[in-house]
């Protein structure tokens, strides 16, 4: 925190002192006239000056923390107030940061909150914690067994943002699903699996006992997880659940929006302490190329719908200008693709032999994001990915092709079929068992689909269109006859 520089991290504004019978609906009237009494004891601040029995006159003033000029941008208007700042601010260590002391043989209990977000699994599934907390299980439970002194530290993996979920989805699929994907990411050592929405106040009661009961009374709770995967969001429904108030952490649609460690005491009984992490930042994931606006529009914010397509051999589907799925073989006449993505996305299917003419003349325009064509090249090359399938049933899918930060294609099909997934070089590609097996009961059909968009888009390219044939064939010019 900083009130010298406004172009440099941490500036803040000092607020300005106000009277203690600001905003009240009652006489203005003189309660201490002495002028050696400072403002701050007449607003009640300073409260072992304060009589019990006479409480400041407007408690509310002094609550609010002061916060700097981006937090106060984030809590307000859901941005960043200067993004040039953001490189300035440094990425969080996990490793060099908590490692050492997850490790150690001794000290408090440790419970390590996972979060992860329900609507893109495999993006913001923290890999590297998993595997370091799971050594780190396994070697102190090796000198647990020889009678050394060992603290074994608890891994429970949160699932935010359930009610992204489709509510048709069943929770105990859902759970055996959970642990399979966390498995193959390293985390071999799960103590426990929640799958809460702090939005609408599910799973979270049962999180919190579950959590009280394996801190014990003295402990620390870690919450991790990736930029944005909802753990500010969860720790404030803790707070509002336990104390009946928000807890004062920054929240907002932004990835990277919690920059330190931010300790928070009188959350878990005891002297626990719940301490909330910064986003981990993931290379692999789409949203670190993406702009403010562009991110708003691959954010999912709403329960997720099915758009499913029936395409054959020599088709393919765009979801905006970020991902590709060709259909290259198939031993059956068609498959069924069912793409899950914000609606905020538009679609495209076509013949695979026109996708080279859609980069060129879409992206950035009816394809967004990105959102316009010189964003284009700064994503990154185009990069193809070849998957061998098999399927043994038309009703349900079988796998899905997961693109990180943007969403994933559900495979359905009964036989086989090489498919390629295409984005940009370095965002990761995964082949998973079908997190959400089921489809639309309408296909979509060819071409673009219906969006604000591609509307717009459309509107703009008419509108240039027909600049173009008036100054190529102007309107003949009038002759008046005397």
């Amino acid at each position: 925190m900083q009130g010298l520089d406004p172009k440099m991290p941490g500036f803040y504004v000092k607020p300005a002192t106000k009277n203690p019978d600001y905003k009240l609906s009652i006489s203005r009237k003189f309660v201490i006239d002495e002028p050696d009494v400072s403002n701050s004891l007449k607003r009640g601040d300073l409260s072992e000056f304060v009589d019990s029995q006479n409480p400041p006159l407007n408690p509310k003033l002094s609550e609010k923390p002061v916060v700097c000029a981006r937090c106060h941008s984030l809590r307000h208007y859901g941005r960043v107030k200067d993004a040039s700042l953001e490189n300035l601010l440094p990425d969080f260590d996990f490793n060099h940061t908590l490692g050492k002391k997850l490790a150690s043989a001794d000290g408090v209990r440790s419970v390590v909150l996972m979060v992860v977000d329900a609507g893109d699994f495999d993006g913001t599934f923290p890999k590297k914690v998993a595997k370091l907390v799971s050594a780190t299980i396994d070697e102190n439970m090796m000198a647990w067994k020889e009678g050394k002194p060992a603290n074994l530290p608890r891994m429970v993996l949160v699932l935010s943002k359930l009610d992204l979920l489709p509510s048709s989805l069943s929770p105990t699929r859902l759970e055996h699903w959970i642990r399979q994907r966390a498995r193959e990411g390293g985390a071999n050592k799960l103590t426990s699996v929640h799958m809460v929405s702090a939005v609408r106040d599910w799973g979270v009661k049962n999180l919190i006992e579950d959590v009280t009961k394996l801190v014990g009374p003295r402990g620390n709770v870690w919450a991790i997880g990736a930029q944005n995967a909802g753990k500010s969001t969860l720790i404030n429904a803790i707070g509002k659940h336990v104390t009946g108030k928000n807890a004062p952490i920054t929240e907002a649609p932004v990835p990277g929006t919690t920059l330190g460690i931010i300790r928070l005491e009188g959350i878990f009984p005891g002297k626990t302490k719940l301490l909330d992490t910064p986003g981990l930042l993931h290379p692999h994931h789409i949203a670190t190329r993406l702009t403010r606006d562009e991110q708003k529009l691959v954010q999912i914010n709403k329960e997720l719908k099915p758009r499913t397509y029936r395409i054959k051999v020599g088709q393919t589907i765009h979801i905006a200008g970020l991902a590709r799925l060709d259909v290259e073989e198939l031993s059956a006449e068609s498959v069924y693709v069912t793409v899950w993505a914000s609606p905020l996305l538009p679609l495209h299917m076509g013949k695979t032999e026109n996708a080279d003419r859609m980069l060129t003349d879409h992206f950035g325009r009816q394809l967004q994001p990105p959102v316009g064509e010189d964003r284009v090249k700064e994503l990154g090359s185009w990069l193809r990915r070849e998957f061998q399938i098999t399927g043994s049933s038309w009703d349900s899918s079988a796998v899905d092709i997961a693109v990180a930060g943007v969403g994933w294609f559900s495979i359905c099909i009964k036989g086989e079929a090489t498919i390629s997934a295409w984005t940009y070089d370095g965002v990761d590609v995964i082949l998973r068992n079908s997190l959400l097996p089921q489809r639309a009961q309408q296909f979509e059909v060819a071409g673009f689909s219906v969006s604000k968009l591609v509307a717009e888009a459309d509107k703009t390219s008419n509108k240039l269109k027909s600049q173009r044939k008036e100054k190529t064939h102007p309107a003949p010019i009038p002759i008046l006859k005397s």
